[in-house]
Parts: C-alpha cells; structure tokens; sequence
C-alpha cells in the first residue's frame, strides 16, 4: 500500500488538538536500501498498473487496524491526530477493494466513526460549550487501550510453551533395578562375640557316652545251672543279684522260664496259696536242677536272649 508524504492539508491543519499534545514523530520508512531508509518512492519508479501487492500484515478487526497505524508512525494513543489515521485508514479500505478483498462490515462501520469525529473537531463549537463537551476521541481511545491490553495479554499466552508445539510428549519405559544393599563391615571384635555365644551353646549340647552291660540269657541260663549243681533245692530269691539292676533281674527270670520250659529245672512251692486267696505272706518257692551233674546240659538258644551292639548309647 503507497502512501502519501506530501503536506498535510488544510483540514488536517484546521483541527483542533488539545493542549499539551504530543509532537508528531517523523513517519517510518519505506524501505531499508544499502542500510538508507527510504522516506518517499522515487519518481522514476516504474511500477506496473497490474503489479502484485502482498500484505503481510493480517488484521483481526478495525481496531486492530488503528493501533498498527498508530503504532506504525510511533504515534501517542491518546494524542490521536484523526485526520491523517481517517486518511490512511480510508486508503486501506480502498486498496482492498481494488484487490477485490471482501470486507466486514464493522470495518466500514469504523470508517464511519473516523469521519464522525474528524467532522466533530473540524466544526466550530459555541462560545457557551468550549471546555464542557467530551473530547470526541476519548470513547476511540478508551476502546484502543482496551484492546491493546487484551491484544498484549493474547501475546504473552501465546509466548508460554504450548504442548504439542513447543514441547514433545515422550514416554520411555525405565528398568526396574534391584536396590543392592552392601552389607556394613564387619569388626573382628563383634566376630569374636560371636563365637563366644556358639561355645557356650555347645557346651549345653554336649554328648555323654553310657555304656550298658552285656547281659545274654543264654550266658545267665548257664550260670543258673552252675547254681544248681548241687542238687539241692534253692529259694528262688537266692537266684537273683539285686546289684546287676533291672535288667539283670528281668534277664534272670527269663533265663529261670526258659530253663523250666526246657525242663532243666523244678520249681516248686510248699503250700501254694489259694486260687483268689488273700494270703498275708507267699509260700517259699524253691528251684531245683533235673539235669545230672556228671552230664552237661545242652543249653538251648533263649528267644529271650538279648544280643548288645558294640557301639555306645549317646544322651545329652
């Protein structure tokens, strides 16, 4: 879009600015050629009828459009030179049309505000009303500044990182790692206490070795006969030897059954008591050997005879 550089007109200079207005800063240029900014297009620029026109700049709405005139020639917002923006924005509006660009409506509407106001400042005020009346800019003003907050506020949203356009989603899948504890080190002290509670333990474990006496019935059967040699009776206490203990005794019996099952020997009783009798005192019982003395008895094997392992009885 072509601008024009040349003097401001008579109604631009007829317009009543308020005092202690802003001065109007020098317009930005063209174009940057060798590093020299360009302020007007050169008259022997030979631009086609039909030459293509880029606009880069996007608007979103009319008011859109005013702050980037305004901020386009570093401009004061609230120091409004309306005429020069009316102009500028009028251009625009034309050279969208002859681009054959459809417009919305409220950039019309927009326009015709511009030129409200701009007739508003140029038509004179009575004498009565000067100072009373609003600024007819002010409502322009307070709706650019409005917007610009909400227009800068958009800015910085859009600056924030964006998932899925700044940022990546990633996943990866981590290891389960064992934790690996290192055992603490170990005093020599604290092992010696150790093994001081083992021995002490094994002391209450101790093993202690018991011996029993070989007693057979066979060898005691030969040693009842030998009793019994004589011929004679002998009481049946007499027979037993109360020092070999239990076991020598219940071997001495089972030898004295096994013989008189054998009938090596007699046993006999004076007076036997009666069957069921509740005498005070047992008969005496006496034991006699049948075989001959100058005969040796066959001593039969006992099936009561007791054979001993060699190896000892161990008990804690």
């Amino acid at each position: 879009m072509t601008e024009q550089t040349d003097a401001p007109s008579s109604e631009t200079s007829a317009e009543q600015k308020p005092p202690n207005s802003s001065p109007q800063q020098q317009e930005m240029p063209l174009a940057h050629v060798l590093g020299q900014p360009v302020l007007q297009i050169p008259q022997d620029l030979y631009i086609p009828p039909d030459a293509l026109e880029v606009i880069l700049d996007a608007f979103e709405g009319p008011l859109d459009l005013l702050l980037y005139l305004i901020r386009r020639q570093n401009l004061d917002i609230l120091d409004i030179p309306v005429a020069e923006i009316t102009r500028q924005y009028v251009d625009y509006i034309q050279a969208m049309h002859e681009m054959r660009f459809e417009l919305a409506a409220e950039y019309l509407v927009m326009a015709a505000i511009l030129a409200e106001i701009k007739s508003r400042l140029l038509l004179p005020r009575p004498p009565n009303e000067e100072g009373l009346e609003e600024d007819p800019r002010a409502d322009l003003v307070r709706r650019l500044q409005e917007y610009e907050r909400y227009k800068q506020a958009a800015e910085d949203i859009d600056a924030l990182p964006r998932q899925e356009r700044d940022t990546a989603t990633v996943s990866a899948h981590v290891p389960e790692r064992a934790e690996v504890r290192l055992p603490p080190p170990v005093d020599i002290r604290e092992m010696l206490l150790a093994l001081h509670d083992v021995l002490k333990r094994a002391d209450l474990y101790s093993h202690h070795a018991i011996k029993r006496d070989a007693l057979s019935v066979r060898q005691k059967m030969g040693e009842l006969l030998e009793a019994l040699s004589d011929g004679t009776f002998h009481r049946f206490e007499s027979l037993f030897n109360v020092e070999e203990g239990r076991l020598g005794i219940v071997v001495t019996f089972l030898s004295l059954l096994t013989l008189a099952k054998e009938q090596l020997i007699e046993i006999m009783q004076d007076a036997p008591n009666p069957p069921g009798g509740d005498a005070p005192h047992l008969a005496p019982i006496y034991v006699k050997s049948l075989a001959s003395a100058d005969t040796p008895a066959d001593i039969p094997a006992s099936e009561f005879d007791v054979e001993e392992d060699a190896s000892p009885t161990h008990r804690n």
